[in-house]
């Protein structure tokens, strides 16, 4: 609250005194430099009326946009339908830009510089030469192991067929052989002849 009957009063008039007026509220009768007032007052109709077609425009924009919406949701398209459509647009639209065939052909260039270097030829004939030599490696160290399996192979068959233990193995499959020919000859004997009564003649009658 302020006190009327304070010794100070008269500095608060004083501090309002001098406080600095926002002239901003008289802008807009005061005329701009260089513009009479009669070209201010046409400039200010002028950016009304473009106001007014930009609200009218976005109202019509507003009702196409719902329009638009009606007629996907009657054919079945959904959003996601819609931004395909608007990203192969968009991609089409950078393709045909200046800006993309200028870079495309550029790139073009390059390549076609790179590839026609010499640098770029001794390295591709080194990585050509390099692959050959591996391969050739390769083909090689197969090629030993091979052949060190098969001498191997070779030497180590007669030896083991030398061997104690193979022989062993020899006899005893040679024995557990012969045994089983004796078996069946023996049984094929049997049944060629008849036993007992077949060396006998036969007894005859003698009549009382």
């Amino acid at each position: 609250d302020i006190n009327l009957n304070s010794p100070n009063k008269g500095l608060l008039s004083d501090a309002m005194m001098d406080v600095p007026v926002d002239n901003a509220a008289s802008a807009r009768t005061s005329v701009p430099e260089g513009l009479t007032l009669a070209e201010e007052e046409e400039l200010r109709a002028e950016l009304a009326k473009v106001e007014e077609e930009i609200g009218t425009l976005r109202q019509v924009l507003a009702a196409k946009e719902r329009h638009c919406g009606e007629l996907k949701r009657k054919l079945g398209l959904t959003p996601l339908d819609g931004l395909k459509q608007n990203l192969s647009k968009s991609w089409h639209d950078v393709q045909v830009s200046n800006a993309y065939v200028k870079t495309s052909e550029k790139l073009g260039e390059w390549n076609d510089k790179v590839t026609q270097s010499d640098f770029y030829k001794k390295t591709q004939e080194t990585l050509s030469q390099a692959g050959q030599k591996t391969s050739a490696a390769l083909s090689n160290v197969g090629s030993v192991i091979s052949s060190s399996y098969s001498i191997r192979h070779s030497i180590s068959m007669p030896a083991m067929r030398n061997s104690a233990t193979f022989k062993s193995f020899e006899d005893r499959v040679g024995t557990i052989k012969s045994r089983v020919v004796g078996s069946r000859e023996n049984s094929t004997d049997g049944l060629h002849s008849p036993s007992g009564a077949g060396d006998k003649p036969p007894q005859d009658n003698a009549p009382f």
